[in-house]
């Protein structure tokens, strides 16, 4: 029965395609049973599937439901060739691998521009990236090469481009890391399909290669990805590469390749900004309908200054352990959980640094802070100075007095007392200490 089906499939396959591309991607396949309105294929490797899915998917699709019906569907196997030598007549091969769904683009679908927060670490690659998806291979920005640090949303970015490209009629994407291409590589020197694994990657509109860093020393692959490479530029195909350094950085790699990928633009994502880690969390905040205090997601924000995914990593930490204990988020369960996902948390505040702060807030100078002047706005900024020197450092009440023009530790109270008192009574007053304790954790 499997049989006869592949062989109703195959004559209207080969009446749609050229008889070239009916030898070279249909022929080698073998049907193996049919079950459930399931069709499984033997096909010779990963690539080989990879290719017919995006070059003949909706011919297919239309093939299945006519000769199986609408529920009908395909499912391939890998063939395992460790014994070809003694089955090559055996149509039974063993099988290594099933693949019953396959992405094959292998685009992850939750990588859009939308949920790519934009700021002055990465404004420049997005925009790039958004001019690219618009006009794929015919635009200044080709080749487009994103580099960066860990976590700081590089492979967000190039998916993203990706997953908007594969949304035009006839464009085919295909994503792969560097590592991935090295295995395809070696596996089709295995098996002798070397020149089909060229002619699957020369024919894809846009090809997204993440972390080639990991091309280094590897010379044979770097020689047949120079080779795609040269082919897919000169067809006007797109190609988007990633990596952790610059191109002038990057070690182990040919000379004409590095100065392939320097053709393009070279785009840098930095580390986040204050502003950009906190419109991060409020978004993700957002999508996931979480309820966290203003206060707690600008303290997240100014500790956590690493890159994104250890902002997510905290939020996904906090929420689980919400959920666990049925308790609200608090300052105290966020501070620990940051101490253990963040190996830094600890800033150097310090009474000099909140003078500063206070001093420009009020705009006066540290020495009228430190003076025995009596002017109500001076003694106001000295109270409130007192008052975050208290509150964000370790020092003694001697010693905060000390570093205001040498004032008792009384002085200090008095002036720790006055700032509460004021916070209470007066809404005005109360903000200013909002935006000045903001300024002093943002820095």
């Amino acid at each position: 029965m499997h049989e006869k089906h592949w062989e109703n499939c195959l004559s209207i396959i080969k009446n749609n395609i050229t008889s070239q591309s009916f030898i070279t991607w249909f022929k080698p396949i073998i049907p193996k049973s049919y079950k459930d309105k399931t069709l499984t294929l033997i096909v010779p490797n990963k690539f080989f599937y990879e290719w017919i899915e995006n070059h003949y998917l909706e011919l297919l699709n239309k093939i299945i439901i006519k000769v199986l019906g609408k529920d009908g569907k395909i499912e391939y196997l890998i063939s395992d060739k460790k014994n070809n030598s003694k089955n090559r007549n055996n149509k039974s091969q063993e099988i290594s691998e099933t693949k019953s769904k396959v992405f094959f683009n292998n685009l992850n679908k939750n990588y859009r521009f939308k949920s790519f927060i934009p700021g002055k670490c990465n404004s420049v690659a997005k925009a790039a990236g958004k001019r690219i998806s618009e006009n794929p291979g015919r635009n200044p920005f080709n080749p487009l090469m994103v580099y960066g640090g860990v976590g700081l949303g590089k492979t967000h970015l190039i998916q993203s481009i990706g997953n908007k490209i594969s949304k035009k009629i006839n464009s085919s994407v295909y994503y792969v890391t560097s590592e991935k291409f090295a295995n395809q590589f070696i596996d089709s020197l295995k098996e002798n399909k070397l020149k089909d694994l060229i002619n699957f990657y020369i024919n894809i509109d846009c090809l997204i290669i993440d972390d080639v860093q990991f091309f280094k020393g590897k010379e044979k692959t770097q020689e047949v990805f120079f080779h795609i490479f040269n082919q897919l530029n000169l067809n006007n195909k797109q190609i988007i590469l990633a990596a952790d350094k610059s191109p002038v950085e990057l070690e182990g790699l040919e000379k004409r390749l590095v100065s392939r990928f320097k053709s393009g633009l070279t785009v840098e994502l930095e580390k986040p900004d204050y502003k950009t880690r906190l419109d991060i969390l409020e978004y993700k905040i957002k999508m996931e309908n979480i309820k966290i205090d203003s206060e707690i997601i600008e303290y997240i924000a100014f500790q956590v200054d690493t890159n994104v995914r250890e902002l997510e990593g905290v939020l996904v930490s906090l929420l689980a352990h919400s959920t666990i204990t049925k308790e609200d988020i608090s300052i105290e369960l966020t501070k620990s959980i940051i101490s253990k996902i963040v190996k830094d948390t600890n800033r150097e505040i310090d009474i000099k640094y909140i003078q500063e702060i206070v001093s420009k807030y009020f705009q006066i100078s540290i020495e009228d802070m430190k003076d025995k002047a009596r002017r109500k706005e001076i003694v106001i900024a000295r109270q409130v100075a007192m008052y975050f020197s208290k509150d964000f450092t370790n020092n003694s009440l001697k010693s905060i007095g000390y570093h205001f023009g040498g004032r008792d530790h009384s002085t200090v109270i008095h002036a720790v007392q006055s700032v509460n008192d004021m916070i209470d009574t007066d809404n005005f007053f109360k903000k200013n200490i909002e935006e000045i304790n903001r300024r002093i954790l943002i820095g």
